[in-house]
């Protein structure tokens, strides 16, 4: 492809400024400076008095390729190299490179399962408080900018639990819901597996028992507790990207932009492994629940949810910052009060 046919593709005409590079590529001005920075994606152009950067049409190709190979985990080293070659060399050096990251994981999963197999010989058995903790709820469950509600929220003295539906069935996450409160994971996974080819959902699920939390997590809801003025994200998003983040091969910014960002690799399918935890609640605690339509988008959840007010005011605040934050997406929190 011609320098000219890159920049109709693109959009782009010249040289021009790196917010306007950012928006032709999908990526933020943030992740441009760090591939800057790491020597991947040199400007075209810095000027010499303001330091402002300035890129070039031709560069679109590159900086989408360093967005993909920082996604898969490759090293910034073999980044530099691939980026630099002929594509069909490239295309033989990423298959080259996966390769060994396929046999390097069948090593470590062999590795994991002496080391868990260890780990639970050894554990001794867990003592549960008998006391029973009470919760207050907050809610707050909203359309947003989408045309549907694919978003799904349950709420018992038992029970509080999320899900994000997909695709052609507006009702799916709400009816994997309901399959769960009767019937448990295996149910729920039932319920989706009807027909499948209409959509998915993931599923976030809270079972409480007496001071003890049990939870069930697929997809990219998260749960949140908060204890003595601190948040803990409980769970892990079941995303490439977040995996990413996790290994500290991706920037939080970065994770933020990319476009693969929603990119599921668990959701409610038949064959599904859930996380399953549990974790001893405390007077005082909080547990906040909330799907990707809100802590994808919202910038100081923490802070909204550390604040010292009910739960429902919790509730109210986060989805006003989520509707200020323009809510493209469904979002739906629950702030649970232990006492």
């Amino acid at each position: 492809m011609s320098e000219r046919q890159r920049a109709r593709t693109s959009g782009l005409e010249g040289l021009v400024n790196i917010g306007d590079f950012a928006r032709a590529t999908g990526l933020t001005p943030k992740a441009l400076r760090l591939y800057d920075d790491l020597g991947l994606l040199a400007p075209a152009e810095v000027d010499a008095f303001s330091g402002y950067r300035r890129y070039a049409a031709d560069q679109v190709e590159r900086a989408r390729l360093v967005a993909t190979l920082r996604l898969v985990g490759m090293p910034l080293a073999r980044i530099r190299e691939v980026v630099d070659m002929p594509a069909a060399l490239a295309a033989v050096e990423v298959e080259t490179y996966w390769r060994q990251v396929e046999a390097d994981t069948a090593t470590r999963r062999t590795m994991v399962s002496t080391l868990v197999h260890g780990l639970r010989r050894e554990a001794q058995q867990m003592t549960t408080s008998t006391e029973t903790l009470h919760a207050e709820f907050g809610v707050s469950h909203e359309k947003g900018g989408r045309a549907a509600q694919q978003d799904a929220v349950l709420v018992t003295p038992e029970l509080i639990a999320v899900a994000d539906g997909f695709g052609g069935r507006d009702d799916l996450g709400g009816a994997a819901l309901t399959a769960y409160a009767a019937g448990g994971l295996a149910n729920a996974i039932a319920e989706v597996a009807r027909d499948v080819t209409k959509g998915g959902t993931t599923l976030t699920a809270v079972d409480l028992h007496g001071s003890t939390a049990r939870i069930t997590h697929i997809g990219d809801a998260r749960l949140f507790l908060v204890r003595d003025g601190e948040v803990r994200q409980v769970t892990h998003d079941h995303t490439v990207v977040a995996a990413m983040v996790e290994a500290g091969q991706l920037t939080a910014d970065e994770a933020r932009s990319h476009e693969h960002r929603n990119v599921l690799n668990r959701a409610l399918v038949p064959g599904v492994v859930a996380d399953e935890t549990s974790v001893e609640l405390l007077p005082g605690d909080r547990l906040v629940l909330s799907t990707d339509g809100v802590h994808s988008y919202l910038d100081g959840l923490a802070d909204l949810i550390i604040a010292e007010a009910g739960p429902q005011e919790v509730a109210d605040a986060v989805a006003a910052g989520v509707v200020a934050a323009g809510e493209p997406d469904n979002h739906t929190i629950v702030v649970a009060d232990l006492t």
